[in-house]
């Protein structure tokens, strides 16, 4: 089956009692059973599986090529899912630029159960391989990551690592499926903050994760039950119908996302532009290899340096909105060092190159030819 029909019918089937073609939104949290233990059909509690939820996990396991899908309240939600299959003094091993809330979860709330969290550029092999150790049991992958677009090799990564009892974990939210497929390079498990290109619309908080096999999804699916941070029916009634456009708007994000980084490439006000699809990019022919487009996100620089300069630009947009998030039909502008990489040191911020004149867009489905003078005109 094809992606543009994987979207649309993957995992999918009619609601048996009345043929419903879209999957009904099941407002219960109990199920009737005939004898105790012996459930009416396959439900019993909504914590452990709800119609309209499994709906949503089988089209994300669907998606991403994975055994089992699990959705939940947020994209941190499921990464605190991940984070609870280690053991006090186990070793996680993250890419150095990430989002600013995964960091927060790490340092903030695990490294106090004895969780240690290593941060490095994996650019080079050899920068993993010193980091390694016999205690390492997951790697934590963003690529494109959040907000400088630098990629990872997904494939490489896993094949360095394997044999090694080391899961591998990649946050595919800035490329989707669409666009990338981090199960078929290798990885044991997807994420995905799907409030963004997933759900579509900037009208859903929810979270997914897609694991590579039964077995590890079970293990997941465990956690998920126990702790109970789980996607509610109507929620993933909406993921659920932003998965089914999922194609059409990031093939759309991806061409307005060019044409807006060529355009700030070449404006006279701007010092560098962040984005894989652009040949400047360092890192352009891995993301042809691993990647089938190039999406909607980018990040840019002034020439000035001038955190001023960012700020300024920043009010006088009119068609971008200000605003968190990402991955909505609308475009978006954010500004990293104070919104969503505040929790990020400063001094550690600098060092990445996360700087107080580094903006960061999200380029939506609206038409190119108002988007590029809006951009232009924030400029003055």
């Amino acid at each position: 089956m094809k992606f543009n029909t994987k979207v649309i019918h993957g995992g999918q089937k009619h609601e048996p009692a009345t043929g419903s073609v879209n999957v009904p939104v099941f407002l219960t949290s109990t199920f009737a059973q005939t004898s105790p233990g012996k459930p009416i059909g396959a439900y019993e509690y909504a914590r452990a599986a709800n119609p309209t939820r499994q709906a949503l996990e089988d089209s994300l396991a669907s998606i991403e090529n994975g055994a089992r899908g699990l959705a939940f309240a947020s994209g941190l939600a499921a990464i605190d899912c991940v984070l609870k299959l280690l053991n006090p003094g186990d070793e996680v091993i993250a890419v150095d630029d990430l989002y600013g809330g995964t960091y927060r979860l790490f340092t903030k709330l695990f490294e106090k159960y004895q969780l240690k969290f290593t941060f490095c550029d994996f650019d080079e092999a050899e920068n993993l391989a010193q980091k390694l150790s016999e205690k390492t049991k997951l790697i934590w992958i963003e690529t494109p990551t959040n907000p400088l677009m630098k990629l990872v090799d997904i494939k490489k990564v896993c094949d360095f690592v394997k044999d090694k009892n080391i899961l591998v974990a990649v946050d595919n939210t800035f490329a989707t499926p669409y666009l990338q497929n981090p199960i078929d390079l290798g990885a044991d498990i997807v994420m995905h903050s799907a409030t963004k290109y997933l759900g579509g619309h900037s009208d859903v908080m929810a979270g997914a994760l897609i694991a590579k096999d039964a077995e590890l999804g079970e293990k997941l699916h465990f956690i998920q039950f126990a702790s109970g941070g789980i996607l509610g029916p109507h929620d993933s009634y909406l993921v659920l119908r932003g998965i089914k456009t999922l194609a059409l708007r990031v093939q759309r994000h991806s061409e307005n996302g060019l044409i807006v980084a060529e355009f700030l490439e070449n404006h006279p006000a701007v010092n560098k532009v962040f984005y894989p699809g652009l040949k400047s990019h360092p890192q352009h022919d891995l993301a042809k290899k691993q990647m089938s487009g190039f999406g909607g996100m980018l990040s840019f620089t002034f020439k000035s340096g001038r955190k001023e300069d960012a700020i300024k630009f920043l009010e006088n947009l009119k068609v971008f909105t200000l605003a968190e998030s990402l991955g909505g039909v609308e475009s978006l502008a954010n500004y990293p060092t104070m919104m969503t990489h505040a929790s990020i040191p400063a001094e550690q911020k600098l060092a990445l190159g996360i700087t107080e004149d580094l903006v960061r867009l999200s380029v939506g489905i609206e038409d190119v030819e108002d988007l590029i003078p809006d951009l232009g005109n924030a400029f003055h």
